[in-house]
């Protein structure tokens, strides 16, 4: 498969865009108070790898992973709630913000794959794209549903 420099260039794009989350992720988990933030910053950080990967494949090798549309990650996460409704804790506060500023970045990267998909001729690499957003959809749903189950939604 030959790329387009503006193929090439979205796709550099996206990557720093994921090398931006698996930063963050990896920062975020070491500031978080509650194990179960922590797990979830690991869980996220390991995705984002894996989104990373993908574009580089598409990039260096000129091959598109398979996709499976895995929109159930966000629907099946049960997190255990750490913080209550009266508490007013440090850390509470704290992982509050980690967690929104999460979602806030999930929002930005979905959106430039919701812009970019456009850029590209080949299908496959569409409907990887397409695919990569909806687990970033999924980012943010996992992150909100944490943020219910501790009172801070």
């Amino acid at each position: 498969m030959q790329l387009k420099e503006k193929e090439i260039n979205a796709l550099k794009d996206l990557q720093t865009q994921e090398q931006t989350c698996i930063k963050k992720y990896e920062r975020y988990k070491e500031q978080a108070k509650d194990p179960e933030l922590k797990n979830l910053f690991e869980t996220l950080k390991q995705k984002e790898q894996q989104h990373f990967d993908s574009l580089e494949q598409v990039i260096t090798h000129g091959t598109v992973p398979c996709v499976n549309c895995n929109d159930s990650d966000g629907a099946n996460y049960q997190p255990k709630g750490t913080y209550s409704m009266s508490d007013e804790s440090a850390d509470k506060t704290s992982d509050c913000f980690l967690a929104t500023d999460c979602i806030a970045s999930e929002k930005l990267v979905s959106g430039e794959y919701n812009n970019d998909v456009f850029v590209f001729e080949d299908s496959k690499i569409r409907k990887l794209l397409a695919d990569i957003q909806i687990e970033e959809q999924n980012h943010a749903e996992m992150l909100y549903k944490y943020k219910t189950v501790n009172a801070m939604a």
